[in-house]
């Protein structure tokens, strides 16, 4: 995807904190064909854990070198979801999810974003939790949507975010500062770069 792309907001409500339940007892099968290393803005991603939840839903997260998928601070996911669901479909499943979330995660805040163009929309989010020693644990994600097919033609959607996450108050509140700044390059850079390709 190239810059000149338009991408306009939809359905903006920014700001949101809930937290995704880490990857206990990590495996890192490739069930998709990408091994990595991934590369974004200059650094490499190695695969780190996989799931398949059920035969058309498949996930991998991507870490660099000493972070864990069970306390990272920078990840890449590669999801793919087959079956005829349209990118929209599954965006407003994942917005519905976090709408949910605010109940009991007041930081939640997310805004979405359409490129007509293309088809595609990208989720940027935020949630939060507490850990077990009552210090907040932040997460902040971008997820970018794709149409996608699979090896048998298929169609559904690949999704391919970026992750970063903080843990304690000290870290989670320098973090939310952060992204006053880290945000746009991030979002300007998943929107450009290019989607890896599931091998058949």
């Amino acid at each position: 995807m190239t810059a000149n792309h338009s991408w306009s907001r939809i359905g903006v409500v920014l700001l949101a904190l809930g937290l995704m339940a880490a990857s206990a007892f990590a495996q890192a099968n490739d069930r998709l064909g990408l091994p990595g290393p991934i590369d974004f803005e200059g650094e490499a991603y190695g695969l780190a854990w996989s799931s398949q939840p059920s035969e058309n839903y498949i996930k991998q997260e991507y870490l660099p070198a000493g972070d864990s998928p069970e306390r990272y601070k920078q990840m890449i996911l590669v999801e793919t979801v087959s079956g005829g669901i349209a990118v929209m479909d599954a965006v407003r499943a994942q917005v519905d999810m976090l709408n949910k979330r605010k109940a009991s995660d007041p930081l939640v805040n997310m805004d979405v974003i359409q490129n007509e163009a293309t088809g595609e929309a990208l989720l940027d989010f935020i949630i939060s939790t507490k850990g077990n020693d009552g210090q907040y644990i932040v997460e902040w994600n971008s997820y970018r949507y794709a149409r996608y097919s699979d090896a048998t033609g298929n169609r559904g959607v690949m999704l391919f975010g970026v992750s970063r996450r903080a843990y304690g108050d000290d870290a989670s509140k320098a973090l939310l500062t952060q992204l006053k700044v880290l945000r746009p390059g991030r979002i300007k850079a998943l929107t450009q770069v290019v989607l890896p390709r599931p091998a058949p």
